[in-house]
């Protein structure tokens, strides 16, 4: 199996990448992980709408040229389906059986995900109505992807 987090801009800070890295060599014994980091649109503060789609739409393109036909493709989303991390877990499994073993996990900048990658994805999928800095909601990703892997193990870590 094969999980890959495509995702807008570069990992600054330190903590997050060691917890990253903690998490990713975890994962080593269920599938290949990898994260691919596309570069984020340099913008100023303050955009019009039509401003912030072109910056998204730059952005996506990016994002798309990273994600192979043969993927299923999540989209992180704000407002897409929130999930138990056990129904998170049953969907993991579910694909795997149905012969899905390369699975993608995008995260837009800080504007969000275009509608071309939005539509390209298979699934949406969100955390909750916080705003999270994108940086960070790496290191929850991976650990929920590892907590998923865990849990169809059966394994006490999720408790």
């Amino acid at each position: 199996m094969n999980i890959k987090l495509v995702v807008v801009g570069k990992l600054k800070e330190t903590y997050f990448r060691q917890g990253i890295a903690e998490y990713a060599k975890r994962l080593s014994r269920f599938c290949k992980f990898k994260i691919v980091e596309v570069a984020d649109e340099k913008a100023p503060e303050s955009l019009s709408q039509a401003e912030m789609d072109d910056v998204m739409d730059k952005e996506g393109s990016r994002i798309l040229d990273k994600i192979k036909d043969r993927e299923y493709v999540y989209a992180l989303a704000i407002l897409g389906k929130e999930r138990s991390s056990e129904a998170f877990a049953k969907e993991i499994a579910d694909l795997t059986t149905y012969g899905h073993s390369d699975i993608t996990f995008v995260i837009g900048g800080s504007l969000g995900l275009s509608k071309h990658v939005l539509d390209r994805a298979d699934n949406q999928i969100s955390f909750g109505k916080f705003t999270l800095p994108h940086q960070l909601m790496r290191l929850v990703l991976t650990e929920q992807i590892y907590r998923a892997f865990m849990i169809n193990e059966g394994s006490p870590y999720h408790k």
